[in-house]
Parts: structure tokens; C-alpha cells; sequence
């Protein structure tokens, strides 16, 4: 920092504790704080998207994972068992249709969703730091026309011996007020702009979020359904009928029994 930014600096220090304790007056300007608010509420929910969509994501691919390992699993338990079984049947076509759906996942989906959610809205949020720069330079700029505007009105009251005093104060006021007049401004006029245009913004995003979920969804039923037909057709009406809570309670009872289980 230069020593005239140094000198900026702690001049900005003391206006704003003079104006904590009074001896300043603070300039409010109502139009200015309402749209400041606004964007600060769409900053954060932007900031909540960009981190949701990645944990959405994140999880979509462990779900993916996970359903590889576990029908690895499954296909282990009933291949040991007998490989020629239904269920070992219905095993390997279970892992042989999660195993798909990963693919599908990693090379028809990851890309795209990168392209038209993650990246857009990367780069939304990479201009949040621009516009609060904005917003900070003129909220400096505000302190020092207020603090220019204290010394005038000083100046004015009580009229100091110095003729050039009074000239050169408010040649600084004018100069402050200009330079405020003009960042408070744009900022009154572009940001509710940047929020208009939001909903075109993530409009496209939006759309292609709900098309790859149906497509996720679509292709995650096409697959499984195939591996319902290794099941017999009753199997729907045992469980509704709780019949086949009955039989795993009857394979636990027979576990109970075993020695290495706690049987006698």
C-alpha cells in the first residue's frame, strides 16, 4: 500500500469511529441498502447451490459406486452358493445392469452435468467478488464524502481566518460527493439488473438437471426390470402377504441354533 492509500486508510478509520460516536453524520441511503440486501440474499443462494449441486453430485456417483460393490457381493454369495440357481442367475444380471448404469453414469452423464450445471454456476459466483469490490469501493467513497461534507459544514459555521479554507473545502466535497454520487448509482441501477437475470441464467441448467435425472431414473428401470424376471411372479404377493418375513425370521431361527451362533 502506498503511503496516500496508508493516509486514506486511517483517515476512513477515524470517520467511521466519529460516526459511531455521533460526531459525523452518516449518509443513509434507503434505495441503496434495499437492493444490497436483495443481492445478498442471492449471493448466498448461490454460494448454497454451487456447493449442493456438487454434494448431489458427489453422492450420485458413490450411489453408483456402492450398487457396483455391492452387487460384486451378491453375485460372490450366490455364485459360492450354486451358480446355476436362479438367484445366482439373478446376481450376475444384477451386477451385470449396475455395472451398466456406472458406465452410463461416468460417460453419458458426468461431462454434461459438469458442462450445464457445475461450470455455469462456477461462473456466476465468480463475479460475486467483482460486484462486492464495487460495493466496497463505494462504501469508502462514502466515508470520505461524509467526512468532506463535515468539514465543509464546519467550515460554514464557523468560518476560519484562512480565506482559501472554505474554497478548497468545498471543492473536496464536490469532488466526493461526484465520485459517490456516480458508484452509488450504478450500483442502485445494475444490481437489480444482475438479479433479473437470474432465472434466464439457470434457466438451461435447471432444465438439464431434470432431464438427467429422468435419464439416470429411465435407464436404472429399463435395467432392473430385466433382472426382475429371475424372481418367481408370486414373490411381489409373499411379501405383501408377509410371508417372506416369515421366511427369513425361520432362516435366522435355524442361525440361532448353530453352536457358533450362541445355540446349545
Amino acid at each position: 500500500m502506498s503511503w496516500a492509500g496508508f493516509k486514506k486508510s486511517v483517515n476512513r478509520a477515524g470517520t467511521t469511529l466519529l460516526q459511531k460516536t455521533g460526531q459525523i453524520e452518516r449518509t443513509v441511503d434507503r434505495e441503496f441498502t434495499d437492493e444490497e440486501a436483495k443481492y445478498r440474499i442471492y449471493e448466498k443462494e448461490c454460494q448454497a447451490l454451487q456447493k449442493d449441486s456438487k454434494a448431489y453430485w458427489d453422492a450420485m456417483r458413490a450411489m453408483t459406486a456402492a450398487q457396483s460393490r455391492i452387487a460384486e457381493t451378491l453375485e460372490t454369495f450366490y455364485s459360492a452358493a450354486d451358480r446355476t440357481s436362479e438367484g445366482a442367475m439373478a446376481g450376475h444380471a444384477y451386477k451385470r445392469s449396475v455395472d451398466d448404469l456406472d458406465t452410463t453414469f461416468t460417460r453419458e452423464l458426468d461431462v454434461p452435468y459438469r458442462t450445464t450445471i457445475s461450470e455455469p454456476l462456477g461462473k456466476m459466483c465468480a463475479y460475486f467478488p467483482v460486484v462486492n469490490e464495487h460495493i466496497a469501493k463505494r462504501n469508502k467513497k462514502l466515508l470520505d464524502y461524509d467526512s468532506a461534507r463535515s468539514k465543509l459544514k464546519k467550515l460554514i459555521d464557523k468560518p476560519s481566518e484562512d480565506p482559501t479554507k472554505l474554497p478548497k473545502a468545498q471543492q473536496e466535497h464536490d469532488e466526493c460527493k461526484e465520485m459517490f454520487d456516480m458508484l452509488n448509482d450504478q450500483l442502485i441501477a445494475e444490481l437489480p439488473q444482475l438479479l433479473d437475470l437470474r432465472v434466464p441464467y439457470f434457466d438451461p441448467s435447471f432444465e438439464a438437471m431434470i432431464r438427467m435425472q429422468a435419464k439416470f431414473a429411465e435407464e436404472g428401470y429399463e435395467k432392473l426390470s430385466g433382472v426382475q424376471r429371475y424372481f418367481a411372479d408370486n414373490v411381489r404377493d409373499d411379501y405383501a402377504a408377509g410371508q417372506l418375513d416369515a421366511q427369513v425370521e425361520g432362516i435366522l431361527q435355524e442361525m440361532r441354533e448353530l453352536s457358533i451362533c450362541g445355540g446349545n
